[in-house]
């Protein structure tokens, strides 16, 4: 009898741990602790949210959310401001955010889990799951014949195909319509007009010249929506679906969609400055409160900053939590390493900035200095157009996440984070 108590007893366990839901067990990660536990001074990560408020009263930025995280503790996890400043409605921890380009790392980890199985391998050329990318070609710009007259633009044949780790790491030749100059790049300018699914977009682009031969050059492009349709082809559903059920269903990211769909959660969406809409180029700030066909695997998704905190946790633990692997730890340092080398040069607009080659998802950093933001060798990061930023310091066990929707102060308070942030960590 004792023996089948004890059986019994077991057998509940189990059951109320297959009952616990995948947001349950996450919650259990990244428990708050008091910073100076985790190395940081208090007083210090105080001058952050000081900052911030002060910001925000003035009326430079609406508001926003910081979420400071080291050897598996949550350090900082404050909000400031205001969520909308039309409604004045107070920025809360759980208020979600156009994530715009820090979806290209949860996508990127998603193909990469792909690369695992063995569906792929990231030399494959992009044209074995879309066909018609084996048509296309490089644009060439050729100056005008004679004073006053238009450059002219020559198509000529790639030098080899585009590759998946080309869509990884920006080096396809595909290229954004939104920034820069260019007769190809003029030719990407329409690219999301309509509402067109991600298989009609890839349709889209694969009709364009590329602006650069592929491998050639790192220019920041729609890569990643390509690599997006991609995984749709591979996995058989499409891209939401995929990214719920490899990464942010099991890993509790229960606010991050393309699309807020669920009413209830409509009045938690963060909002820009009425005059601060503008991601560039004529690009607008989309309501992710209307759903669309497309899911735009380089800027589409909306989340929290806790939601990000789950996945950049799961990464500086070398791609497990709570006891489920995602990702090889070798595959993860293999994406976090440099993949530019000597080979690719730098575009005019080299976004991971001095100091820094890119990765599979991600800017890697190459050397203590150089760059005029603090750091770690081997430090890896990305931001989004509509303000929100991360950097992850494997070095450090330390994990940073700023949500903001502010398009034209993203960049001050990236820096601003950055050095803020290592300020405050003092052992």
């Amino acid at each position: 009898m004792r023996l089948r108590r004890i059986g019994l007893a077991a057998m509940a366990g189990i059951a109320i741990l297959a009952l616990q839901t995948p947001a349950v067990l996450a919650a259990e990660l990244l428990a708050k602790a008091d910073p100076a536990s985790v190395g940081f001074a208090p007083d210090r990560l105080a001058r952050i949210g000081a900052r911030l408020q002060a910001d925000s009263q003035a009326g430079v930025i609406p508001g926003a959310v910081v979420l400071v995280a080291r050897q598996g503790k949550i350090a900082y996890f404050e909000s400031f401001g205001l969520q909308d400043p039309q409604t004045k409605a107070p920025m809360t921890r759980d208020s979600i955010f156009r994530i715009y380009s820090m979806t290209k790392p949860i996508v990127t980890a998603a193909a990469m889990m792909q690369v695992e199985e063995g569906r792929y391998h990231i030399s494959d050329p992009v044209a074995k799951f879309i066909p018609s990318f084996a048509k296309v070609q490089v644009g060439v710009e050729k100056p005008a014949a004679e004073a006053g007259g238009k450059p002219t633009l020559e198509l000529v044949p790639p030098r080899r195909a585009m590759s998946i780790q080309d869509l990884m790491r920006h080096t396809s030749g595909i290229t954004y319509g939104f920034f820069g100059v260019g007769a190809v790049k003029a030719l990407y300018g329409d690219v999301l007009k309509g509402d067109v699914d991600n298989a009609e977009f890839a349709e889209r682009i694969a009709a364009l010249p590329l602006a650069y031969q592929p491998g050639t050059v790192w220019d920041y492009s729609h890569s990643t929506d390509i690599l997006g349709r991609v995984i749709e082809v591979v996995d058989k559903k499409s891209l939401g679906n995929a990214l719920n059920d490899r990464l942010l269903k099991p890993l509790g990211m229960k606010d991050t969609a393309f699309y807020v769909t669920d009413k209830a959660k409509h009045a938690r969406v963060a909002e820009p400055f009425a005059n601060d809409r503008s991601l560039g180029g004529g690009v607008e700030f989309f309501d992710p409160r209307q759903p669309g066909k497309f899911e735009g695997g380089g800027g589409g998704l909306t989340g929290t900053a806790m939601d990000y905190a789950r996945f950049l946790q799961m990464l500086l633990d070398g791609g497990t939590q709570n006891g489920r692997r995602y990702l090889s730890p070798r595959i993860l340092a293999y994406m976090t390493a440099d993949h530019m080398g000597t080979g690719v040069v730098p575009g005019p607009y080299f976004l991971p900035g001095p100091g820094y080659g890119f990765g599979l998802g991600f800017g890697v950093r190459l050397a203590a200095g150089v760059s005029a933001d603090p750091g770690s060798v081997g430090d890896y990061y990305w931001g989004g157009a509509g303000g929100t930023y991360f950097w992850v310091d494997p070095k450090e066990k330390m994990f940073a996440v700023f949500m903001m929707q502010s398009p034209k102060q993203r960049l001050t308070y990236r820096a601003l984070m950055r050095d803020m942030v290592y300020a405050a960590l003092v052992k």
